[in-house]
């Protein structure tokens, strides 16, 4: 029997884009209006994000103050609004499957936004920012250039580019590698540390974008503290996750990277690797997206069975063969935000255990979404959303006056840093955990 604010675990229904129904303009109308219904009815999201907010004042600003009054064409100030951080279906909602409503908002909004795509209704320059390859290399040859160019101090050129092409000039963008992780990793050579209890692990690090491309310190950091405990380490990097075209509903490229990528993955899982992801929300896309993008194909499913995050990975060892001595104490306290891409994957807050590790450590979590939602926080037309909905996050991180942050979401972690002025904290960006576990070992 199911019943409001059940403790069953939640459900995922696979994301049949492919099926002929799922972008029926009428059948999606439909159900826009039947989750907004009951969501009017609930309003237990109301401060999780601005897409919520919308919703509701439209409803209760109609003609009848139902989502009967509502025209069609409202629907889209919901949709823009939402950064599919998942928070609502993962933390709040209690009608989510198996409960007979059967709700994901998340998963609708991406769906609504399937269609808009399909109409062509979105927007040309997002879509352009997801080629992730494409622009990456080319930012990593020309990355002294490009960093400077797109600084956010460099106000002159900055100005320009949010006229141009609509990036707000407030954004922190993330700044170009000199080379790519696996480059860098072709030179390093460091010895695997044979005497270390978990001698004979292997991992096959997947770097992601992200670190492969803009920061490569996070896959240098994992290196060293993966060899440091004995484990073997390889890196692959096929290409992008493909979190970037499922923010922009390209699910059939979506579909193409998950099968180029997982091809060159499970090669190394053949060979007795298991694969590491280095930031949540690639993460996220191998264990989860994915499969339920693809939900018959194996290949898929034995991947995301294999695939654990960095801080997943080490908390692991240290429960399972400890870890190997030498971790000192660290210079200041450390605030963790508990990234809404981590929280998603249903695994605890890794980072926290991870960093509770470190001896005599001052730790304190901060669980709020930082609002920014990949190109979501760029683009001036959802930046001032962005800044709304992380500074209740950055307020938070500000009070609690410890000397490091540190987030497994990048592109969360530089938003919340340049919302949290004026504090102690002594980096230009947040630091991803494993960096702190780097520095504990004195790597």
């Amino acid at each position: 029997m199911n019943r409001e604010g059940s403790t069953q675990a939640p459900t995922r229904h696979p994301i049949e884009f492919e099926s002929t129904e799922f972008l029926d303009e009428n059948k999606i109308d439909q159900e826009m209006r039947r989750v907004f219904d009951v969501c009017h009815g609930c309003r237990r999201c109301f401060n999780l994000c601005e897409s919520f907010p919308r919703l509701f004042e439209m409803i209760d600003s109609s003609k009848d103050e139902d989502v009967n009054s509502l025209s069609s064409k409202q629907f889209p100030e919901v949709v823009d609004a939402c950064t599919l951080c998942d928070m609502c279906f993962m933390t709040k909602c209690p009608y989510v499957p198996p409960h007979e409503f059967n709700i994901d908002f998340p998963h609708l909004m991406l769906r609504y936004r399937s269609l808009q795509k399909q109409k062509g209704k979105l927007k040309r320059i997002p879509n352009q920012l997801t080629k992730i390859d494409r622009n990456a290399k080319i930012g990593i040859f020309f990355s002294k250039i490009i960093n400077f160019l797109t600084n956010v101090k460099n106000s002159f050129f900055r100005n320009i580019l949010e006229k141009l092409i609509g990036i707000d000039k407030r954004a922190i963008l993330p700044k170009y590698n000199k080379e790519t992780l696996i480059n860098y990793t072709k030179k390093y050579n460091e010895k695997i540390n044979s005497l270390a209890p978990a001698f004979g692990r292997k991992v096959v690090i997947y770097s992601t974008c992200f670190v492969n491309y803009n920061k490569k310190n996070t896959g240098i950091a994992a290196i060293k503290v993966l060899k440091k405990n004995g484990v073997k380490v390889e890196n692959s990097y096929p290409g992008c996750c493909g979190m970037p075209y499922f923010e922009q509903a390209d699910l059939k490229k979506v579909s193409e990277q998950a099968k180029k990528v997982s091809k060159d993955l499970l090669l190394w899982i053949d060979k007795g690797y298991e694969v590491i992801t280095l930031t949540a929300s690639c993460g996220l896309m191998l264990k989860f997206e994915w499969p339920l993008l693809l939900p018959n194909d194996d290949n898929i499913k034995r991947l995301s069975k294999h695939t654990k995050d960095i801080d997943e990975y080490i908390v692991d060892i240290s429960k399972n063969e400890g870890l190997s001595e030498g971790m000192k104490e660290i210079d200041g306290g450390v605030t963790v935000h508990n990234a809404c891409h981590s929280r998603a994957q249903n695994m605890g807050n890794k980072a926290r255990e991870m960093l509770k590790l470190i001896p005599n450590i001052k730790l304190d979590v901060v669980e709020r979404c930082a609002g920014h939602g990949g190109t979501f926080g760029v683009m001036n037309q959802t930046h001032n959303i962005a800044i709304k909905v992380g500074q209740p996050t950055a307020r938070q991180i500000k009070n609690k006056k410890n000397k490091y942050m540190a987030s497994d979401c990048p592109l969360a972690g530089n938003h919340l840093n340049k919302l949290t002025k004026d504090t102690n904290l002594i980096h230009d960006e947040a630091l991803h955990p494993i960096e702190l576990i780097a520095k504990a070992y004195k790597l």
